[in-house]
């Protein structure tokens, strides 16, 4: 049998947990937590983003890096997420390392393994929909597996809602474009 929930319990998974660095307008760098994203085309990325401090730098900037939050960085991902940016430098307090991209005008936060860095396609206030050209990705070798992105590496975390938690991505149960073709015959 089956339970009815109202439209606020619902969930809608896998949540990412992407890191989003930006400069200010004097060039500090900030980072926030946001989980509402997803790939929207080859080579873009469509975030719901309500107004912060990483929009108002997105916005003078026409940049921003985009990380992607695993099990070994789960603190500093978790901080950049409860603590604004208005109010504190969270990458200095956090402790982390931060180089500037070299193709937006945004930091790479070195503690993260894999990094986007994205041009601004569009940001809204109105729809609240940040819309990112995805420009170069950058990867540590140790998270690599004959060049491509080993996600059995990488430990990416998901946002779970229902549980307020972070969850690491599982093992592989399928092949993407191959195993349906079983019924196709």
């Amino acid at each position: 049998m089956q339970r009815e929930f109202s439209a606020k319990q619902s969930i809608i998974t896998p949540e990412a947990v992407f890191i989003i660095g930006t400069y200010d307008e004097n060039g500090v760098p900030n980072a926030m937590n946001a989980a509402w994203g997803m790939q929207s085309d080859y080579g873009e990325i469509t975030i719901q983003l309500a107004k912060h401090k990483t929009t108002d730098n997105l916005k003078k900037t026409g940049g921003f890096t985009l990380a992607f939050a695993t099990e070994s960085t789960v603190l500093i991902s978790d901080y950049f997420g409860i603590e604004s940016g208005n109010k504190v430098n969270k990458i200095e307090k956090a402790g982390c390392h931060v180089r500037k991209s070299a193709h937006v005008n945004a930091p790479i936060i070195e503690e993260y393994p894999v990094t986007l860095e994205c041009k601004v396609k569009s940001y809204s206030d109105e729809t609240d929909l940040l819309v990112g050209e995805i420009v170069a990705m950058q990867a540590d070798e140790t998270v690599l597996t004959d060049g491509k992105v080993d996600y059995d590496k990488l430990r990416p975390i998901i946002f779970d809602i229902s549980s307020m938690s972070y969850r690491v991505i599982g093992p592989v149960v399928g092949k993407a474009y191959h195993d349906g073709l079983a019924l196709k015959q």
